[in-house]
């Protein structure tokens, strides 16, 4: 794994400054200055090179950290051709204020290489921060993917892709200490379930589409980078956050994810915001999500706030 290290820290001081809610007593500067003491910032460690194009991550780690802290695995949204990992950094800004350590994912957009790539780059990019996570303080065993639109759609395929499906056939091989990566649970913000849904009809987007290309079998393969393709017991648990009204992804989406993973007797749970559209939720929605988040990691054995 290849690192370019630099001190960031003063800027993600000041925008974690703006958070509310660290304590009563404590200021925004002093909220700060903790995180300037708390926390090191290692930008664009390289996990693969596809297609001659660098995948990079960001990872926030807990440089007072004893032991292996817990680990949010992040992935942007961008309907799988647009958005970066640094535009998505606001994100994950309340993961840091629990205290938790952060990887920040980049992937192969579709201007760059067509479905699957992106969804084969974060498999790899996954089993790379496994294998360096003593090197960070990252615990493997507490890893929550998360994400955004169609970084929802990848985090839910980190975590349900099974080995059979040969979409990690390009990652180097797994370490023999670690096994498959597996995570600890998923939130999924308005993610796509059902890609093939997206190419035709009266729910297609031209975003599928793009990222589909032109290939002959593009069905096949849509299906093949599907999260409900592979729902089965065993996944970890799943929250799902969506607006009910959502133009971008049909709401439908989530319904549908919900009521196959109950079948399957996975842990799982929806938010709904009434009338929310995609993203840009209100301030005192996003209050209630994160209530909700907090209450998830709670019911599943994982820390709302890390010391």
């Amino acid at each position: 794994m290849r690192q370019s290290t630099a001190s960031l820290l003063l800027i993600a001081g000041l925008l974690l400054s703006a958070i509310p809610g660290q304590s009563q007593t404590a200021s925004s500067s002093s909220w700060a200055v903790t995180a300037q003491s708390r926390y090191q910032i290692t930008p664009n460690v390289t996990y693969q090179i596809q297609n001659g194009y660098e995948n990079k991550v960001d990872i926030y780690s807990r440089k007072d950290a004893s032991g292996p802290q817990p680990t949010l695995f992040y992935i942007h949204g961008g309907g799988w051709t647009g958005g970066t990992k640094e535009a998505a950094f606001m994100s994950v800004v309340p993961w840091l204020e629990m205290g938790w350590s952060v990887v920040n994912v980049e992937y192969r957009l579709a201007k760059i290489s067509h479905a699957p790539a992106a969804v084969e780059d974060c498999l790899c990019a996954l089993r790379d921060v496994v294998r360096h996570a003593s090197e960070h303080h990252l615990d493997p065993s507490r890893i929550v993917v998360s994400g955004d639109s169609a970084g929802g759609h990848l985090a839910l395929m980190t975590a349900f892709t099974p080995e059979s499906a040969g979409l990690d056939r390009e990652c180097p091989p797994n370490d023999p200490k670690v096994g498959l990566p597996k995570v600890a649970a998923v939130v999924n913000w308005y993610g796509i379930t059902d890609v093939v849904d997206l190419l035709d009809g009266p729910n297609r987007k031209a975003y599928a589409v793009t990222w589909l290309g032109s290939a002959p079998n593009r069905e096949e393969i849509a299906k093949r980078v599907s999260p409900l393709t592979y729902v089965r017991p065993g996944l970890p648990p799943v929250l799902s956050i969506q607006g009910d009204a959502d133009p971008t992804v049909p709401y439908s989406h989530s319904l549908r994810l919900q009521d196959a993973l109950k079948k399957a007797g996975v842990d799982t749970e929806l938010i709904t915001i009434p009338g929310g559209k995609h993203g840009n939720f209100k301030p005192e929605e996003r209050i209630r999500i994160y209530d909700g988040i907090r209450a998830f990691l709670e019911r599943h054995g994982l820390p709302s706030h890390v010391q």
